[in-house]
């Protein structure tokens, strides 16, 4: 590859290992920005470069790519780079690698436009153990071209890139899949806590599923992890992330004029479970409120 200069903002529990694999794999120099001092720290024993300011950083790179918690973060950082690089030669390239609403998408695409610069939306999938595996699932939105130029620094963070289509389509199909992913896991709890109710081991449930036509991912990952031990630990995709996602989902029915109302039970529980105190909580905490069993706190758990 050839070298040249990146930037990533954003080094997070998903951002920082995927600065680190694009570091480490891209034969790049990676410059880093994060608003915290101690992920830059750990991310230049990993071969970054931080940067003391987002200025600094938008002065020396050609693409920048972002992970980062919020719509509002990422528009607050795409209006500082593009005021960065104002009267400044030649085209530079924003990815944004978070969940951001298709609203938020398209505005932070036609700011950069209107400066000469290219925008692609590439929110992933999988769970951190993948980000920092490198085998994440990447969605991209925007031309075939830049996607296309995107490709090497992308297989550098993960094994299976999808091109979705144009600017926002990313955003579309990652939001999708989150939500398809959190009714799947409603559904799993509300069986599991039938079957206990009934005396059946959950354990059992789990394994007629997987052998038959029910099997999932959500299954194997989420229901032996998360569901079969009730165990919802901190610094897993937290509750309150997951009612977002669903958040942004009802959006885009509600904008075609579609009920969606799958998303919304889903929404609901999510929403509850939150009132329920798991809201900073790995999300399938929405089994403490579907459960027959005698529920839990989190401030007991």
């Amino acid at each position: 590859m050839t070298q040249r200069t990146l930037g990533f903002i954003g080094l997070g529990v998903m951002g920082g290992p995927m600065c680190a694999n694009l570091a480490a794999k891209s034969g790049a120099r990676v410059l880093c920005h994060d608003l915290d001092a101690a992920p830059m720290r750990r991310l230049a024993e990993r071969g970054a470069v931080p940067a003391d300011s987002l200025r600094a950083l938008a002065h020396e790179v050609s693409v920048v790519f972002l992970c980062l918690a919020s719509a509002q973060a990422a528009e607050s950082v795409v209006e500082a780079l593009a005021e960065a690089w104002q009267g400044s030669e030649g085209s530079r390239t924003v990815v944004d690698m978070g969940t951001t609403s298709v609203l938020a998408t398209r505005r932070m695409a036609e700011r950069l436009a209107q400066a000469g610069h290219r925008f692609v939306d590439a929110p992933v999938a999988r769970m951190p153990a993948a980000a920092i595996a490198g085998t994440l699932s990447i969605m991209a939105g925007g031309t075939a071209e830049d996607v296309g130029a995107l490709m090497p620094h992308f297989r550098c963070m993960g094994s299976d890139i999808t091109h979705c289509g144009g600017t926002g389509a990313g955003q579309v199909v990652k939001i999708l899949h989150n939500t398809v992913l959190f009714e799947a896991v409603q559904a799993l709890a509300e069986a599991m806590a039938v079957a206990r109710a009934h005396g059946v081991d959950g354990a059992v449930l789990l394994d007629a599923i997987e052998l038959g036509s029910a099997d999932s991912r959500a299954a194997r990952v989420q229901g032996r992890e998360a569901l079969l031990p009730r165990h919802y630990p901190e610094g897993r995709f937290a509750t309150r992330y997951a009612l977002k996602d669903v958040s942004l989902a009802l959006e885009l029915a509600q904008a075609v004029g579609l009920e969606a109302a799958m998303a919304r039970e889903t929404a609901s529980t999510l929403r509850r479970t939150i009132d329920a105190g798991w809201g900073d909580r790995y999300y399938p905490a929405l089994y403490e409120l579907v459960s027959a069993a005698p529920p839990r706190t989190a401030a007991n758990d």
